[in-house]
C-alpha cells in the first residue's frame, strides 16, 4: 500500500498559488508564505509532503526532529496555505495527516515590466509623483508640463499644487525632493542591485552650459552618491521640449544610473567611493523604497538640479527603478 493510498487526503486539483504585489489583499499572504519558507526544516517538510501525504509522526521521524516542534511548522505552513492537514483515524485513535497543497508559486509585480534575460524588474515613476519634499525658496525653482509653467516661478507653494503630477520638469537650488516607489520586490529570490535611471542637470537662472552642482542621491535613507552635474544645458533645445517651453531656458539633462549592489555604489557602472551596500539599504523591510534626490546647502557646488520627465529634455522617460536577482542562489 503507498503512502497516500495509506493516508487518503483529498486536494484540490488547482494547486497554483498566483499572487499580485499590486493587489492589496494579497500582500498578508505573500508576508506569510515569505515567513513560512524562510525555515530549512519548512522547506524539507514541503520537500517530503510535495507528492506523499505523510502524518505528524512521519514527518518528525523523517527528519529527526521532536513532535511538538514539528506541529509548530506544519502551523506556520498552514497559516501561509501552503499545507493542509486532517484528522484521520489511527491504529492508536486519530492522527493528524499533511500534505503540500500547491504545485507552483507566483508573484506578480503591479505593472512592473520583467526581462528575464537580464533576470531584471523595472517601474517608471512620473517626476511630479514625488512623496515629500523640502524646497528652499532661494530662486530660482518651479515646475513646468508640456503647456508651461505650473503655478508661480520661485514659489515653494508650487510644490504642493495638485497639478504637480502633470509636472515634466521639476527644478530647484536648495532642498530634496523625495519618491516612494512601491516594493515590487519577489520576497523568493534575493537582490543583486537596485538601479534609479533618471535625465537631470543642474539648475541655473536661464541656463549655464558650465553651472557645476552636487546632487546627492539617498535610497531609504542612505545617502548612496553624490553626482558631479557639469552644468544645465540649454544651447540647444532639447530632443522632446515641447514648444511651449522658451529659448533661454533649460532645454536638456543627461540620462544617468544610480545603482546600489553587494559590492558598493555606483554612478553609470562607474564605482564610487561610498561604503553602502544592497544589505545596507533593508530593502525588505518596508512596503515602499525610498529615493531622495538632494542638493544640500553646504554643497561644494550648490548648483541646483532639472529633473525631466518623460515629455520634456532628450530622454523619453521619468524616473525608472529596477532590480536585479540573484538566481544563482
Amino acid at each position: 500500500m503507498s503512502p497516500r493510498e495509506k493516508h487518503n487526503i483529498r486536494i484540490s486539483n488547482h494547486r497554483d498559488i498566483t499572487l499580485d504585489l499590486g493587489t492589496p489583499g494579497h500582500f498578508d499572504r505573500i508576508t506569510k508564505i515569505g515567513k513560512a519558507i524562510s525555515s530549512p526544516v519548512r522547506l524539507d517538510i514541503l520537500n517530503i509532503l510535495k507528492n506523499t501525504p505523510r502524518s505528524l509522526q512521519e514527518i518528525a521521524s523523517l527528519l529527526n526532529i521532536p513532535l511538538s516542534s514539528t506541529a509548530l511548522h506544519i502551523k506556520t505552513l498552514e497559516a501561509a496555505g501552503l499545507v493542509i492537514s486532517e484528522n484521520q483515524a489511527g491504529t492508536r485513535g486519530s492522527m493528524r495527516v499533511c500534505v503540500c497543497s500547491f504545485d507552483t508559486i507566483s508573484i506578480a509585480s503591479f505593472n512592473a515590466d520583467v526581462d528575464s534575460s537580464n533576470r531584471t524588474v523595472s517601474m517608471e515613476m512620473p517626476v511630479g509623483n514625488y512623496f515629500d519634499c523640502q524646497i528652499s525658496p532661494i530662486p530660482t525653482c518651479g515646475m513646468a508640463d508640456e503647456n508651461g509653467a505650473i503655478g508661480a516661478y520661485d514659489s515653494v507653494q508650487t510644490f504642493y499644487l495638485p497639478q504637480r503630477t502633470n509636472a515634466q520638469l521639476i527644478w530647484f537650488t536648495i532642498g530634496y525632493i523625495e519618491y516612494r516607489f512601491p516594493n515590487i520586490l519577489n520576497p523568493l529570490l534575493s537582490v543583486e542591485e537596485i538601479t534609479f535611471s533618471m535625465e537631470l542637470c543642474s539648475e541655473a537662472a536661464g541656463f549655464l552650459e558650465n553651472w557645476p552642482s552636487d546632487i546627492t542621491i539617498s535610497i531609504n535613507g542612505h545617502e548612496a552618491v553624490t553626482y558631479f552635474s557639469p552644468g544645465d544645458f540649454g544651447a540647444r533645445r532639447g530632443k522632446l521640449t515641447p514648444d511651449s517651453w522658451a529659448n533661454g531656458a533649460t532645454q536638456y539633462g543627461l540620462l544617468k544610473h544610480f545603482s546600489v549592489n553587494t559590492d558598493g555604489c555606483y554612478i553609470d557602472n562607474r564605482k564610487m567611493h561610498s561604503q553602502i551596500t544592497i544589505k545596507d539599504l533593508h530593502l525588505c523591510d518596508s512596503p515602499n523604497i525610498s529615493l531622495k534626490i538632494e542638493v544640500k546647502e553646504n554643497a561644494a557646488h550648490p548648483g541646483g538640479v532639472n529633473l525631466f520627465g518623460k515629455n520634456f529634455g532628450d530622454f523619453p522617460q521619468g524616473i525608472i527603478m529596477s532590480i536585479t536577482y540573484d538566481t544563482t542562489r
